[in-house]
């Protein structure tokens, strides 16, 4: 009988802790680098332990991530992430500090995401020595 019960208990906390490992596996989807390579930008984003240094700029300490582009070291830092579901809501500012945004990274399948832009200074890279305005709505790709 103490058999029996032991099982059923075993069972029951098997039933409980499954669903809630499942979940935080799939939680974990916004933590990689993400890539538009027509643009020429990536998102490096680990929103969850916050750990991401920006390369030759470490004195910013640790963050949810940062938008940088191929071929600089302009960046725009994300000083704020949150997960919510299948969207994470970001707010960065560039690395001069003199312009902000808000943007939402919404996932649409297990490598496709679409970044949106929700308010804030229009988001910017330097190329070839001019600035190229990013379209508002684009999407990255996870790596």
């Amino acid at each position: 009988m103490k058999m029996n019960k032991f099982l059923h208990i075993v069972v029951l906390a098997a039933f409980f802790c499954l669903p809630a490992s499942a979940q935080h596996t799939d939680s974990l989807c916004f933590s990689a680098k993400f890539v538009n390579q027509e643009l020429g930008v990536f998102l490096k984003l680990n929103p969850y332990a916050q750990d991401v240094t920006i390369p030759g700029q470490e004195f910013y300490g640790q963050l949810p991530g940062y938008m940088g582009c191929d071929g600089s070291s302009f960046c725009w830092p994300v000083v704020s992430a949150h997960v919510s579901g299948s969207k994470a809501t970001l707010i960065m500012v560039n690395d001069y500090g003199s312009e902000d945004l808000s943007a939402q990274l919404s996932q649409k399948n297990d490598t496709l995401f679409v970044f949106t832009q929700l308010k804030g200074s229009q988001l910017k890279v330097p190329r070839k020595g001019k600035w190229l305005k990013l379209p508002r709505v684009f999407e990255l790709v996870k790596h």
